[in-house]
């Protein structure tokens, strides 16, 4: 369980929040989920919930002090509904595993109990069907009492769960789609019996009653059946988990359960088979398949102090490794919460879609009302006629279509983004990423491999420089100083130093500076190893020195190297020149996004001349240079306030880096984009994980989101067009020019076909190519 450190407005004071995850059974459409919501946000000490019809899961954030668990789930017990918990977040891989398995356990369950409600009320529906469609005239003898007999069973057996859901809403002064089926053929059935016992000129309607309840089981098991499709992506990622491990302990190989691995243990892996947890080599060298979680095919080569990802295949050789996650903190453990997450996420059009369900159904329910009243008392048709057009009114209006729009094309969206190595935080990061116009792209590691090397070694003498020191001793006091520093430049110039065979002396006073470098004493000298601006600053090297080396400093700079002056007090020593190679596939990439719209940035902490040349390098044709780390937000806040945009509009923002030190931009950015294997900050950080580490997954991302948000307005607009449609069609408004009228059994199924065709319609996304 997640403890998250939040103010809630609700209680007006500072509290420790907690937060479940819970899987609820019972909802039958959308307003039930609506219906769950708004019980438990309105309840003492629930902070926020977040229900998901289409997931059948529910987020709940509470203070443990005001309500427990249970608490929680007695109130959604009280509205007629069952829940219990998940709770994947403290759970080991094997239980999660296990949690899976009694989810799709339920879910086959489900599926087998529909599939015989679809069989018996078959068995009972058709005949019914048969003679009320084509011996009209009752020519068989007792053949009211016979249909009568078909539609009893399918009406109040089949039918219990409409009845029950209809009461369950009415108990919580609601309605929903149970509702309009329970009231429809309700009024069918019932009108039926009267005719049968009471009146001998009318028609009866048992045949509408029975196939109509038929239908609408038979798009459930339909509509459970596509489901089922759109969270495969997390059964298959649950699947694919290691089962055992082979510990070496006192010398000797031991095979254990994956769950009883803990952190420290050594652990064998031989060809062929899958790395059991998170680790680090000790011994041994492989490549091994990393495509379940980065989806490059192409094995990666592994090697003593590289990190291995727990369930990825070992292709070739044996090689041991310290565990250091395991259980629920692996890499696969965290991206299959993360997608489970991302699915509960309610995209903000959801909204919109929750809105309309919440009117719908009364809406729907007055609109027969009305039907039916000006059919009777205005146009003075027969009893009949009035109550077909009402029953038709009531089972052709359908808020699942509604409901299942947005959150069917977010499971597929988010699942098909994960099989490709892109991990995205829920509907929202997916909507907004549709609406980017400007895209940040931190330098290092993001445009450039992040991996420098020392390319240039310039000893400064201008004659009278009483400091003239050899390239060796220049190398020796630079390595000194950089082997005591984090930065990423620092690797490269203490790489360069042992190379060249120095003995590293004794730093003291060390001192970085940040954005400009550092300041270190050896022995009783000062030194100062960074840009023009600590040399300025932090020294008293005349203008006069500065201006001679400038000309080198500006050539080296317009060759994308980063150039660093090594100084004393009063004489600069030399200059040192870092280059970071680019990333094959940057300029691609950067082309790429153009294609789709985005306008590129790139920001760094480099100056104008190296910044110039990288960016014209990769296409970029806008840079921000020599920013500081913690001023990157404010350039990102700069470009969503634009230059003369217009009033009340926005420009979308995306930031895209290594999850480290862009962490303050990427979260000010409307979109963070993070870089990184599986990196625990980028995993944290940003609203899209690229666990490739490629920069083409980025505009992948977009186009993703873009393909996705498509079929959400798709869904959206056959949800809306079917019902405003449908029910003036249903309540006769064609009859006065055409003569004919909607049959409730013909509504009947274009309801149950309106929400089987939303899911499909949002499957189609998974053959769409990135």
């Amino acid at each position: 369980m997640v403890v998250v450190d939040v103010a809630v407005d609700k209680w007006s004071t500072k509290m420790k929040i907690k937060k479940v995850n819970l899987k609820i059974s019972g909802m039958h459409c959308q307003t039930c989920a609506l219906l769950i919501n708004k019980s438990l946000t309105k309840s003492k000490g629930i902070a926020s919930a977040n229900v998901n019809y289409s997931t059948e899961k529910a987020s709940v954030e509470y203070n443990p002090t005001l309500i427990n668990e249970k608490g929680i789930l007695l109130k959604i017990k009280n509205r007629g509904y069952s829940a219990r918990i998940l709770g994947f977040d403290n759970k080991s891989s094997g239980n999660q595993l296990s949690e899976q398995k009694k989810d799709e356990f339920e879910k086959k369950k489900e599926l087998k109990e529909l599939r015989n409600k679809v069989i018996f009320s078959s068995i009972f529906a058709f005949p019914a069907l048969i003679l009320g469609m084509f011996f009209m005239k009752n020519p068989i003898p007792f053949q009211d009492y016979i249909m009568w007999f078909l539609a009893t069973p399918i009406q109040f057996y089949i039918g219990k769960q409409f009845y029950q859901g209809a009461w369950a809403a009415l108990k919580n002064k609601t309605s929903n789609m149970d509702t309009l089926i329970s009231m429809g053929t309700s009024a069918a059935y019932f009108y039926s019996v009267f005719v049968v016992l009471l009146s001998e000129s009318g028609h009866q309607y048992f045949e509408a009653s029975a196939v109509l309840i038929t239908l609408v089981i038979l798009g459930k098991y339909l509509e459970a059946i596509a489901k089922g499709r759109t969270s495969e992506a997390i059964s298959k990622l649950m699947k694919i988990g290691a089962k055992t491990a082979t510990v070496i302990k006192d010398k000797k190989e031991i095979k254990i359960p994956i769950d009883d691995v803990v952190t420290g243990d050594i652990i064998l892996v031989k060809p062929g088979e899958k790395v059991p947890v998170d680790g680090i080599i000790v011994s041994g060298y492989s490549s091994i398949d990393e495509s379940m979680v980065t989806g490059e095919s192409i094995p990666v080569s592994k090697k003593k102090n590289d990190e291995v990802i727990g369930s990825t295949i070992n292709k070739q050789g044996s090689f041991t490794f310290k565990a250091t996650k395991v259980g629920a903190e692996t890499t696969l453990s965290r991206i299959i919460k993360l997608i489970e997450e991302a699915q509960t996420k309610k995209a903000p059009i959801q909204r919109f879609a929750d809105n309309i369900s919440s009117y719908f159904v009364p809406f729907v329910l007055m609109t027969a009302l009305v039907t039916f009243t000006v059919w009777i008392s205005l146009i003075h048709a027969e009893l009949s006629f009035a109550v077909t057009a009402a029953i038709a009114v009531l089972v052709i209006a359908c808020p699942c279509a509604l409901g299942l729009a947005t959150p069917t094309a977010i499971m597929v969206g988010t699942g098909k983004g994960a099989k490709a190595g892109i991990l995205i935080k829920g509907g929202d990061a997916l909507e907004t990423a549709h609406k980017l116009k400007y895209i940040i792209f931190d330098k290092t590691g993001t445009i450039t491999k992040g991996k420098p090397e020392v390319t240039d070694v310039v000893i400064f003498n201008d004659g009278n420089n009483k400091s003239k020191i050899t390239q060796k001793e220049f190398m020796q006091i630079a390595g000194s100083i950089e082997n005591s520093s984090e930065h990423p430049l620092a690797e490269s110039i203490v790489k360069k130093a042992k190379s060249s065979k120095v003995k590293f002396k004794k730093v003291t006073n060390f001192k970085a500076i940040t954005g400009k470098g550092v300041q270190a004493k050896i022995g009783k000298s000062e030194y100062f190893l960074g840009n023009l601006k600590l040399i300025k600053d932090k020294t008293s090297v005349t203008n006069a020195k500065i201006k001679k080396i400038i000309t080198k400093v500006t050539e080296l700079e317009s060759e994308a190297k980063t150039v660093m002056i090594l100084a004393e007090k009063k004489n600069i020593l030399g200059i040192i020149a870092v280059a970071d190679e680019l990333k094959n596939s940057s300029a691609k990439a950067i082309s790429n996004l153009k294609k789709l719209g985005l306008i590129p940035y790139m920001i760094t902490g480099d100056n104008k001349n190296t910044a110039k040349a990288i960016a014209k390098k990769v296409g970029i044709e806008n840079y921000f240079a020599e920013v500081l780390p913690e001023d990157k937000a404010n350039y990102v806040k700069k470009l969503q306030k634009g230059k003369g945009r217009n009033k009340g509009t926005k420009n979308y923002v995306a930031m895209v880096g290594d999850g480290i030190n862009d962490a303050p931009a990427l979260a000010q950015a409307d979109i963070g984009i993070a870089m990184g294997s599986g990196t625990d900050v980028a995993m944290e950080s940003g609203n899209i994980v690229l666990m490739r580490n490629d920069l083409l997954d980025v505009a992948k991302a977009i186009k993703l989101s873009k393909m996705t948000m498509a079929k959400v307005k798709q869904n959206m607009f056959w949800a809306l067009f079917y019902n405003t449609l449908g029910i003036p069609i249903a309540a006769g408004v064609l009859y006065s020019f055409t003569g004919w009228l909607l049959n409730p059994m013909v509504a009947g199924g274009a309801m149950a076909l309106s929400s089987v065709s939303v899911i499909s319609n949002s499957l189609l996304l998974k053959r769409k190519r990135l």
